[in-house]
């Protein structure tokens, strides 16, 4: 009686085991409206290059990041228009002081290597495609420079034809473009220099896919603002940096026609009466439904959201929301605005949070992974 009694019961685990192992996999596959999540990381110990997730914007569950292509430091990533290709700056270790590559988007996230270029500069830190797909700019942080590549049908890259080096203003003041963004109309492209306080505007030609300074070339922020990254409104009018070194968010207006910004106003990035030292700001995101905007802060270990005055442009703290980690760098939000998943570059940790759709509001959902230096997220909806 007791042999059959243990063998039932074994049984019946053993059954009970296969249904969590088929309700495990059923979560786990991939269903349309479902989103991949690429993650560049800082190459290591811990990491081989860009890692890829799943997540259910419904429910908001993540499956593990897995490898999806090697590359050396390829902490920026970014993907065509036309949902194909994959393009990554990748920072040291390569020669000629970076290299920009292309992949190939295959089943479950998988990345197959085109090519790749010098970046026709030193230290790539960041990447930005116009809405044709057939240009891409690069941001050289080591020299200072901005530079362009052609991509082609098949989404191989091109050498650099066009190339904009900063100057260094003084023994202090060298230049370290740090991004560059297209406007939504396509015809200008603002670029940040975190070394000299600048923000330089670009006009784009679509048909050649060349730029060219605009007039006039750009604006001096504040004196040791160091804008680092940047984005703009919805629909034009308004564009945001987040800037490194003042642990602030400057608002400017931005006219699309004249390629001009003017200046609204400058909010803080920490909390009043924070008294720690150091630390920096480093990513700014605009949610999907363009009523929020976020920003990372390092030392502080922070998310800082802030509402959007659709009329004036201006910015009012929303709150704070430490980010269960060190260092945090890189983060993104999914495109139904619904998810918040941010990279702990200090800690080697992916942590992901709710927003809330009416407040901006972030809440942890328990869900946290172990990815080696995580620097930079780009989703992708699965059709």
């Amino acid at each position: 009686m007791h042999s059959l009694r243990r063998i039932f019961t074994a049984f019946t685990t053993s059954l009970s085991l296969l249904a969590c192992n088929a309700q495990v996999q059923a979560t786990d596959a991939p269903e349309a409206g479902d989103v991949l999540v690429y993650i560049g990381t800082y190459t290591g110990k811990k990491s081989q290059g860009i890692y890829v997730s799943r997540l259910n914007p419904k429910t908001g569950h993540m499956s593990t990041p897995e490898l999806a292509g090697e590359m050396t430091n390829p902490s920026w990533v970014t993907i065509h228009p036309n949902r194909k290709f994959l393009f990554a700056a990748g920072e040291g270790g390569h020669p000629g002081g970076g290299a920009v590559a292309g992949f190939t988007i295959g089943a479950e996230g998988k990345l197959t290597a085109i090519n790749s270029q010098p970046p026709n500069g030193n230290g790539p830190c960041h990447l930005a495609i116009d809405q044709t797909g057939k240009t891409i700019v690069v941001s050289n942080y080591g020299d200072g420079s901005v530079s362009s590549l052609l991509i082609d049908v098949e989404g191989k890259l091109s050498p650099s034809a066009w190339v904009d080096k900063h100057p260094s203003l003084g023994e202090k003041q060298k230049p370290h473009a740090h991004a560059t963004e297209f406007d939504p109309s396509n015809q200008f492209a603002v670029s940040c220099d975190a070394g000299i306080d600048r923000l330089y505007v670009y006009r784009f030609n679509t048909l050649t896919g060349l730029l060219a300074p605009n007039e006039p070339a750009f604006i001096t922020t504040a004196a040791d603002t160091h804008p680092r990254h940047l984005t703009f409104s919805l629909d034009g009018k308004f564009c945001y940096d987040i800037d490194e070194h003042s642990k602030s968010v400057t608002a400017f207006r931005f006219d699309a026609k004249l390629g001009l910004l003017s200046q609204i106003h400058s909010i803080s990035t920490l909390p009043q009466g924070f008294e720690g030292k150091g630390g920096s700001t480093a990513e700014l995101i605009l949610h999907p439904s363009g009523k929020f905007l976020y920003g990372s802060n390092r030392g502080h270990d922070s998310i800082v959201a802030y509402a959007i005055d659709p009329t004036t442009g201006k910015l009012t703290l929303i709150g704070h929301t430490l980010t269960e980690g060190k260092t945090p760098r890189g983060f993104g939000v999914d495109p139904t605005g619904g998810w918040l998943i941010v990279g702990n570059q200090g800690s080697d940790s992916v942590v992901q949070f709710k927003i809330d759709p009416s407040t901006g509001l972030l809440s942890l959902t328990g869900t946290k992974f172990e990815v080696g230096a995580p620097v930079c997220f780009k989703f992708l909806e699965l059709k």
